[in-house]
């Protein structure tokens, strides 16, 4: 496993040699394996724990674990502690979102106030592929459909290669120690009932669907790659900036097949998710409009 990570860095992250790299370490069988690991490759890493106050004793168990790890590899180590409950409270927002918000945010502040180049989290396949099931599940687009990226701007994920089974295989044969988080063996997120009823039966059908899976996420993302080189020619032609912001030319986009998938290809980004509505604006009267967090759509005569 060592040498296929190592191989793995050199073809698809060449550029994390010599940087100085910190790892979001929870003190589980992932994150930890992640650590030894790329501590094992020599390179220049500090760790970063966020504790949510979510299970008490075992939070700060948790924390307690990282802080002790980061002092036997003699190396950095970064923690924050969190109202998770209150965040998600105020914010009207769920456990989950509060903790992936708090979590980011810090890791932001982490990498402008030290100077760190990449995050690295411990993502694998297992999660890319409760991901897809969970955005299927939900109702997404192709771009919905292609998991996890490897790399999002300063996040890298090393450990996409590798499946749950081959990282807990790796821990026992080199005897690691990690910390067992109990809320992962309760159903009421989804992403742990798919984790824990869903896929193993999946599994036992198929010995290799989480190869086949990787493949097909491959093919799916290659797909999404030719769609955003299409929309980006498509964008030349129908779109238009201005000092109010942007105009799409309703007349030139609905002289291209499959408008309406073009329209979400040109929106997504902007927040919206009511895409019947979105749609329908194409034959709307003027002055009609649709909203998402962020930003109005307006119908404009021949233009949105």
């Amino acid at each position: 496993m060592l040498f296929e990570l190592k191989l793995h860095i050199e073809t698809e992250f060449p550029f994390l040699k010599g940087k100085k790299l910190f790892v979001a370490c929870s003190g589980g069988l992932d994150s930890t394996v992640l650590v030894y690991l790329m501590n094992k490759l020599g390179f220049d890493l500090a760790l970063a724990h966020c504790n949510f106050s979510l299970r008490g004793a075992e939070s700060d168990g948790d924390k307690e674990f990282v802080i002790d790890l980061a002092k036997k590899m003699a190396i950095p180590v970064h923690t924050q502690t969190f109202n998770t409950n209150q965040y998600a409270d105020e914010n009207q927002v769920s456990t989950q979102v509060a903790a992936r918000e708090l979590r980011y945010n810090w890791f932001d502040e982490i990498l402008t106030n030290f100077n760190y180049d990449f995050l690295l989290t411990a993502h694998h396949l297992d999660d890319d592929m409760e991901t897809f099931f969970i955005n299927l599940s939900r109702g997404t687009g192709l771009k919905g459909l292609t998991g996890i990226p490897v790399i999002n701007e300063k996040v890298i994920r090393p450990m996409m290669i590798f499946s749950r089974e081959e990282i807990l295989e790796y821990a026992i044969q080199n005897k690691l120690q990690w910390r067992e988080d109990s809320s992962n063996k309760k159903t009421n997120y989804l992403r742990n009932k798919l984790r824990l009823q869903v896929l193993p039966r999946l599994k036992s059908l198929n010995d290799t669907v989480l190869k086949n899976f990787q493949n097909t996420q491959r093919n799916l993302q290659s797909s999404q790659v030719l769609i955003e080189d299409y929309t980006a020619l498509v964008y030349k032609q129908v779109v238009s900036e201005n000092i109010s912001g942007h105009e799409i030319d309703i007349k030139k986009l609905k002289q291209f097949p499959n408008k309406t998938t073009l329209l979400y290809e040109l929106l997504y980004r902007y927040g919206f998710s009511a895409w019947n509505d979105v749609s329908g604006l194409l034959d709307a009267q003027t002055g009609k409009q649709v909203f998402s967090k962020t930003h109005r759509l307006v119908k404009n005569r021949d233009t949105l």
